[in-house]
Parts: C-alpha cells; structure tokens; sequence
C-alpha cells in the first residue's frame, strides 16, 4: 500500500489545525509521494510557506499570479498532474465554497479543475461543524463524488469540547494508502455495528440505562467503511454524529435494538456488538409518571433479550461475530466465559479498573480474545479511533 511517486496536492485553509498539516506533509514525503502545497492566504496566518516548501521541496502556490516575478500558476495543469486532491484543514469557509462552485482563489480553480479524487478533512468548532447549512454543504460535496474525512472529538482551540478535530495525519496517511492499494480489504463486505446505550422505560419520563456514549462503536463503523465495508450502525440513545458513507439506525430500548439486529443479521459478514444493552427492564410500564409518595419505590424486573446470544445461536461458518465484555472483575476470565457461551468468534475485552478507558472517555485500552486460538492480545492505552482500527485489523485478519 505504498505512496510511491503518486503526485498528492495538499490544500490548507486558514484554521489552528494547520500545523498538523507540516506533519501530514512530512509523512506523505516519507512514503515516497510528490507532494505540491497550495495554501489560501489566511492560512498563512497559522503556519508558514516556508515551512511547508522545506518539507515537500517544492514552491508553495498561494496565487494566481505573482507579480514580484511575473509567474503564472497554471491551476489547470497543475490540478492535472495531481493523482489526488487533499485538503487539510478544510475550512466551513471553504467547504461552502467548494460545494457552490465560487472560485475566488487558486485553490478552489484547482478544486474545479480536477479529474482525481478528492479528499476533504474538515476542521472546525463544535457549533460550525453541527450548523445545517455546513451539513447540506457536506451533503452536497459527498454528492459530487468527493471523500469526507470525519473530524474527531476532543478539545478545541475555542476552549470548548466536542467534534470538530481535524483527523490526525497517521489516519489520512493511511486512508491514502488504501486508496492506492489496489483494493480495500473488506471491499464487498457487509457490516452491522451496535453502538450506545439503551434505556428501559419506568414511565414516561423515567427510564432504566447506562453512561455508554457510544463513541467506540461509532469509531468502529468508521473504521470498518474506511476498510471499504458497506456499514449499517444500530445506534442507542447517542449524540454521535454519524460517520460519512454508514446507514444508521436509531433505536431506543433493547427490544428495538434486538428487532433491528434481527431483521439484518442473516445478509451481513461482520457483526461487532459493542452496544451497552441492558440486561434488565420493568416488567410493566406505568401510563402515567410515579408520583413520589412513599420513601421507597418497588419495582420489579425482568431480563431483556440477549441480543448477542440469540445472533450467535444463528450465527453460520461464514459470518464473523463479535462481542464486548465491560467487567469490574475476574475479566479473562468472565470474557472467555462468554466467548464460548455466546459463539463468538472473538471478543473484546475492556474493564472499569482502567484508568482513562471505559464510557464516555476519549480513550480504551482492550485485550482481544480470539475463540480459534484462546490468544490474548492486550493493547495499551489508545484513542477509540485508534482503538477501533486494531479491531478492524483483527476482523480482517479473521476473513483471510
């Protein structure tokens, strides 16, 4: 999967997320690509020229015309000689003009001159990247055939925290080299993820659930469409957006996530089941809401549907099954436990213990447990994002 001699442009809007693009550049040198900057002018603001033509030993374009030495940039020819178009950071600026056709700068007549793929990893605060006329111009360039690279979550230059983090450069880097690669590893594979929590009505206002924010899962799906799968995510209560190209399914309680996963299961190769379910449920609902009229309040329970188990029960030698097991306690052991129960094929182990890990958390740390050979595969602390892709790596492993 090599980068060697394809001619990559590298586009960069005025955003702080900028300086990953000194790194992007580095990287895209070192596997062997010839890389071409083209930068707008507020761009400069946050990282130099300079710095960029060092890196990929070629002139930085910025304009049209340079006056100073009467040069013309050719945007035609230079749009033509690149075997790729990635822009990183996109700006909301830019995005909106990329999807109306609005040419004001050489980066966006490259843009529309082109006849490669075009790769666009946007960066923005939380509020920008959530405003609708950002997602129909999200929408509207998908629709053109281009690839959005879905920002991640953490902490943004406003202070506030949430989506809108520029991709880092290893995913992009890897993305591009699986474009080059001839053909995606699960290219014709269909995929089904569980995410979230799910809650278990009381009354109308109340409900049982977890602190699951379905983070992993949704990471996961990603990975798995980045791997050229064909996604379908069954998503529990969420605020996760969803990854560009995956179907999503949104459920509420474990009956509906059951229902869902039932009604697809039989037509898909790969199933992750990372979803929290509850494992219990009222018995009744009440109609109306619990008035608080006594100090204590009895209510009986009953269990949900495993969900897992009954996918596994159906489960045939062709298709791939995988589980999760959240334990505070006896892990290995508790996980092996429901790997054979269950008939899975292998299952993913996280524990509470872990410090930085578990729900809502950026981070996890796994061991993967595989049913074939009772091998345990423990990973350091990582990024979901990352976290995800060692998993993918796992289910492609499996398939071959």
């Amino acid at each position: 999967m090599s980068l060697q001699g394809k001619n990559i442009i590298v586009g960069i809007c005025g955003s702080i997320a900028a300086y990953k693009s000194a790194y992007l550049t580095r990287l895209l040198i070192k596997a062997g690509a010839n890389v071409r900057v083209v930068m707008t002018h507020d761009a400069k603001h946050f990282i130099t020229p300079l710095t960029l033509s060092t890196l990929s030993n070629n002139k930085v374009l910025s304009d049209y015309y340079e006056p100073e030495n009467g040069v013309w940039n050719n945007h035609v020819e230079v749009a033509l000689w690149a075997d790729v178009i990635l822009i990183a950071p996109v700006t909301a600026n830019t995005l909106a003009k990329l999807a109306n056709g609005i040419c004001d700068h050489i980066l966006c007549a490259i843009y529309l001159s082109a006849r490669c793929p075009v790769y666009l990893a946007p960066a923005m605060d939380l509020d920008m990247w959530a405003h609708e006329s950002t997602r129909k111009n999200l929408q509207r360039l998908s629709s053109y055939g281009n690839h959005i690279i879905s920002p991640g979550t953490g902490e943004l230059a406003s202070g506030l925290y949430g989506e809108g983090r520029m991709a880092e450069p290893e995913q992009i880097l890897n993305l591009l080299r699986e474009k080059f690669s001839g053909e995606l590893p699960l290219l014709g594979r269909k995929a089904l993820v569980t995410a979230g929590p799910t809650y278990e009505a009381i009354d109308p206002v109340r409900f049982i659930g977890n602190h699951s924010s379905g983070k992993m899962g949704f990471a996961i799906a990603e990975a798995l469409k980045h791997g050229g799968a064909e996604v379908t995510l069954v998503s529990g209560p969420s605020a996760q957006a969803t990854p560009q190209g995956v179907q999503r399914i949104n459920i509420t309680s474990s009956l509906e996530m059951y229902e869902a996963c039932s009604a697809i299961f039989e037509n898909m190769d790969i199933t992750v089941m990372s979803a929290a379910v509850a494992d219990y449920k009222p018995k009744s609902i009440a109609k109306n809401k619990i008035k608080k009229e006594s100090s204590e309040l009895n209510l009986p329970l009953e269990k949900t549907i495993d969900i897992l188990a009954t996918l596994g029960a159906k489960k045939s030698p062709k298709q791939l099954l995988i589980g999760f097991a959240l334990e505070t306690d006896d892990e290995l052991a508790n996980a092996k436990a429901k790997l054979i129960k269950k008939n899975l094929d292998f299952i993913v182990l996280n524990s509470l213990r872990d410090e930085g890990a578990g729900f809502s958390s950026d981070q996890n740390k796994i061991t993967i447990i595989s049913a074939a050979s009772d091998k345990e595969m423990k990973f350091e602390l990582k990024p979901k994002r990352a976290v995800a892709q060692d998993i993918c790596d796992e289910i492609i492993a499996h398939l071959k």
